[in-house]
């Protein structure tokens, strides 16, 4: 028989069986394709930025947002359930500007300090925080031994652990002696920051959820009973960001409008304020942030537009009322942040959109903005005075799965939908997928708050990241080449994503090891650059990256008599490697027929799980120089497997080759 060339179709396709896909490639991990040939995916570095007062950065990413300085300073805004940061350049300090929710001075905050113990219980009545808020004192004197003023004032102050509306707990950095006695001080003031979010969606809130029959304190339950109910869910903390020229304008969904302005000191970074009707506050003798009485007090999203610059704000209370219209958008006067009131004489105004119960997302595209409810689409575009904007239904009876899940490339809008996805480019269409059952019948719908998309603009791919069915957590993605039009998927963990030309790779947020959401525990990455390597470089040493390609089932011979593969004959280039001998492992699972295990009588044993292989009966070795390998392979079809797990490879797979000799029937 000829030496049969293995040729593939680009892309993975699980939308039939796995003989149904002959000439296709069936699943896969770490992977990507170009010009229609499988290779590895690119590594990831770790940006070494720290938060200015130590550490990496508290709570779980759910934001980024990379903009420029008028002096050039380089910005990234990070949102996480519980602070906000801005980072000063690449690997640059990161500086809490999370605002204030109250700062309380009388009655002033006492300590109580226990010998041997690091908690230290505070009481400060009125204090409104709940667990994972952070607080920061001023005034507090020493306890008498190790418990010190300068710890206690400390800038980055305090995560708190809630007791009761007038006591919460601390943690000091040392234990407390024998020495340590006395309240701390008679004038301590307490700052406390804004309340944090949820890491997660949850359900365990609302009347009859938690211990029924018992007390709660705080977020946690004391009851003693069994929950009479689920109760209502929480949603967790997801911020909006857009810069406002050099400034930064965001939000969380629910809650109030936030600026950050640059300061005329490029080494002071103040902390964010509120939009506000009485916020009198000002930064070097200037007042950003005193709005009319007509500005949203509170928003599910916001963003700038390109055209003349509003700010816009969807999901906003009406008129400032404090009382929530989710399908109402709102917009501030052409270039002024701080008027809301229309009159004939700006451009301030507001409208309530029809299709649907809520305004999910908005994404700005070419001469629009595209606008989502969870049951319709629309084209939000500037007409000028005296509309100003006009809302085009573009589409009704349509689906959003979260607030993130959209983006651009190309001047094509995609997104997630609650069953499949979709794609926008002045109509909307139905965006053909092979992964489609694969990525919806494995899901976890109750997490889709926490979904995400992103686009990595130097392989012409949007990425969407979302939890597996059975996890609380990101988990897996799914990748889209709309260059190929074609699909491939994988498992990573990440929180965020944002990719820009302002920083040489795209850059991601990795999970966080924090008490307050247990869900991402583990060490803390930080701020992740992709396409930078070829290993995991957020560990230290790097690791590598174990990457896997497997084939659909394929003829070996005529399909109806076996085939007897003796030598395979590999085609792959290691081009990017840094290690002195790369190499990859060709795994070959021949069978019967389609219902058959993978095995054969001379290698009953063959397996694959997706793992990394270590069976020395069907893997195969190849590094740069190899040749062929010979092998005993005998059934009616095959897959084929191609893998790395070792560092500083990088591999690109060309059109190997099967020498096979017919072997009868039986």
């Amino acid at each position: 028989m000829p030496i049969q060339k293995l040729q593939f179709r680009p892309g993975v396709n699980r939308e039939g069986t796995t003989l149904a896909n002959e000439g296709g490639w069936f699943q896969g991990n770490n992977i990507r394709f170009r010009s229609g040939q499988v290779e590895k995916i690119g590594g990831w570095t770790k940006d070494s930025g720290q938060v200015s007062t130590g550490g990496p950065y508290v709570g779980v990413c759910r934001s980024l947002l990379l903009w420029n300085g008028l002096t050039g300073y380089s910005y990234c805004g990070i949102g996480t359930n519980q602070k906000f940061y801005i980072q000063n350049g690449t690997n640059g300090s990161l500086y809490d500007v999370t605002p204030i929710r109250t700062v309380i001075s009388s009655p002033s905050a006492s300590f109580a300090a226990t010998n041997g113990s690091k908690t230290i219980t505070v009481t400060q009545a009125g204090h409104g925080a709940q667990t994972g808020d952070t607080v920061i004192f001023s005034g507090a004197t020493s306890l008498g031994g190790t418990i010190t003023a300068a710890l206690l004032n400390q800038t980055q102050g305090y995560q708190i652990t809630y007791i009761s509306s007038s006591q919460y707990s601390i943690t000091a950095s040392v234990a407390a002696n024998s020495s340590d006695s006395g309240n701390g001080g008679g004038a301590v003031t307490a700052t406390y920051q804004i309340t944090s979010g949820n890491a997660i969606y949850t359900t365990a809130l609302g009347w009859g959820a938690g211990g029924w029959g018992g007390a709660t304190t705080g977020l946690a339950s004391t009851g003693w009973g069994l929950p009479a109910s689920t109760g209502v869910g929480s949603q967790m903390r997801l911020w909006s960001q857009a810069n406002y020229g050099q400034n930064l304008v965001f939000n969380y969904r629910g809650g109030p409008i936030y600026y950050w302005v640059v300061d005329t000191n490029p080494n002071v970074f103040d902390v964010a304020q509120q939009l506000s009707k009485t916020n009198t506050n000002t930064q070097n003798s200037t007042q950003y942030w005193l709005t009319d009485s007509y500005a949203p007090t509170i928003a599910n999203f916001v963003m700038v537009s390109d055209a003349s610059r509003f700010t816009i704000a969807f999901g906003t209370d009406t008129y400032g009322n404090g009382i929530q219209n989710p399908m109402l958008v709102s917009w501030s006067d052409q270039e002024n942040i701080l008027v809301w009131q229309p009159s004939v004489t700006n451009q301030a105004g507001n409208f309530i959109l029809s299709k649907g119960s809520q305004i999910v997302s908005a994404k700005q595209n070419r001469q629009e903005i595209v606008v989502w409810t969870d049951s319709a689409l629309y084209s939000m575009q500037y007409l000028g005075a005296p509309y100003v904007f006009g809302f085009t239904l573009m589409m009704d009876n349509i689906s959003i799965i979260g607030p993130n899940v959209t983006a651009v490339a190309n001047n094509v809008v995609y997104w997630m939908g609650q069953d499949k996805f979709y794609m926008y480019s002045g109509t909307v269409a139905t965006l053909p997928c092979t992964l489609r059952e694969y990525v919806f019948q494995n899901i976890n719908r109750s997490q889709s708050a926490q979904f995400f998309a992103g686009t990595n603009e130097g392989f012409n791919e949007v990425w969407w990241f979302y939890c597996s069915q059975n996890s609380t957590v990101i988990d897996s993605y799914v990748i889209y080449n709309y260059l190929e039009q074609i699909w491939y998927y994988g498992s990573m963990t990440r929180t965020a994503w944002y990719d820009s030309p302002l920083r040489t790779y795209p850059l991601a947020a990795g999970y966080q090891n924090n008490s307050v959401s247990p869900q991402y525990a583990g060490v803390n990455p930080g701020l992740i650059y992709h396409e930078d390597g070829v290993d995991d470089g957020t560990t230290n040493p790097p690791s590598p990256i174990y990457a896997y390609i497997q084939s659909s089932d394929f003829d070996i011979g005529d399909g109806s008599n076996f085939g007897f593969v003796w030598r395979l004959i590999p085609d792959v280039s290691f081009n990017g490697s840094y290690t002195a001998n790369p190499a990859v492992n060709f795994t070959m699972l021949p069978r019967q027929n389609p219902g058959a295990a993978y095995g054969s009588d001379d290698n009953p044993q063959v397996s694959w799980t997706g793992a990394p292989f270590s069976s020395t009966q069907s893997t195969y070795n190849v590094q740069q120089f190899t040749q062929y390998a010979y092998c005993r392979m005998r059934g009616r079809q095959m897959a084929l497997v191609v893998s790395s797990d070792q560092l500083g490879v990088q591999w690109q797979l060309g059109n190997p080759r099967l020498d096979v000799r017919p072997d009868g029937r039986r």
